[in-house]
């Protein structure tokens, strides 16, 4: 069983600042690249920021300069710094990870549960 659980989601004023982690448990492997992704409500799921297990990050433009997604390979865990929020990025947001587990021959795709990330005054 493998475990993906963010936290860090919250309310904040626009230009705030918010910081999401994510851990992930259970038997694994190896875990590729992992990433964040966000819902608006009546919108598609859209891709924040990825990262490779060698550390390569790349963004969507909208947040490019204001968000950081970082990982520490150690702890199984990402978390993505996001400055000079917007109301426009108010969403759910998830944590996904391509994860190897011991026994299987390829890596698949979990996702977490999301957080919610309200940007208002």
């Amino acid at each position: 069983q493998v475990q993906l659980v963010e936290s860090g989601g919250g309310l904040v004023q626009p230009g705030g600042s918010l910081r999401l982690s994510c851990v992930v448990s259970g038997s694994i492997r190896s875990i590729n690249t992992m990433g964040w992704y966000r819902q608006a409500p009546g919108k598609q799921r859209e891709l924040v920021a990825r990262i490779t297990s060698g550390s390569s990050t790349n963004y969507a433009d909208s947040v490019k300069g204001r968000f950081t997604i970082s990982r520490d390979n150690a702890k199984n865990t990402v978390a993505l710094q996001m400055n000079s929020l917007k109301p426009e990025d108010t969403a759910v947001y998830y944590c996904n990870a391509d994860i190897l587990r011991p026994l299987r021959v390829s890596a698949r795709e979990y996702w977490g549960q999301g957080t919610q990330v309200t940007v208002s005054s």
